[in-house]
This record gives C-alpha cells, sequence and structure tokens, in this order.
C-alpha cells in the first residue's frame, strides 16, 4: 500500500517512513528490503535506479513501482480485509478503535 500511495516518489526511505507513519508500527530498513526484494521476485511490484544525487553522495535511489499483478493481489486482499471486518466495528467503538 506504501508503494502505491507513494506512486513516483516510492524509495526505501520514504517506504519506510510511510509504513511507520500510517501503520504506526516500527519497521527495520532489512525488512523492508527483504519484502520488497520477494515482492519484486513474485512480479508485484517492479524497480528501477533513478539519477545519483548529491545530497546521498552520489548515489542513485532505488524506486519502487507496483505493477498490475501487484494491483490485483492488493485489491483481493484489501477487499478480503474488508468483507472480515464489516458487522465487528461497533464492538471496537467505530474508527477509534
Amino acid at each position: 500500500m506504501a508503494v502505491l500511495r507513494l506512486e513516483g516518489d516510492a524509495y526505501g526511505m520514504r517506504i519506510h517512513q510511510e509504513i511507520e507513519t500510517r501503520a504506526r508500527r516500527r519497521c527495520s530498513y532489512g525488512a523492508l528490503y527483504t519484502t520488497l526484494e520477494r515482492l519484486e521476485q513474485k512480479g508485484y511490484v517492479s524497480s528501477s535506479v533513478g539519477e545519483p544525487t548529491p545530497e546521498r553522495g552520489g548515489r542513485a535511489k532505488k524506486f519502487f513501482r507496483i505493477d498490475g499483478l501487484g494491483r490485483a493481489a492488493l485489491r483481493q486482499s484489501y477487499l478480503a480485509t474488508r468483507r472480515m471486518a464489516e458487522g465487528i466495528e461497533p464492538q471496537f467503538g467505530g474508527a477509534s478503535w
């Protein structure tokens, strides 16, 4: 979801920030890159290397984007989660759980 949300600005540090901010969960960079690598192997995301930047000491950023297969899998997962949550919201006080 973070890669989808960030669109053309989805690189390691930004994805990491997005996950920690929105999910309110800690995420190690090692776990993040392992996950991105696995998603890429499965064809859910693809990556490209940007131009080297002076603020990164001449290193380039690796950008990620969600591909068609990834969009389909994410949509399926999202809809399944919504179906599972139907009817239990009142037990947790609605959106303010």
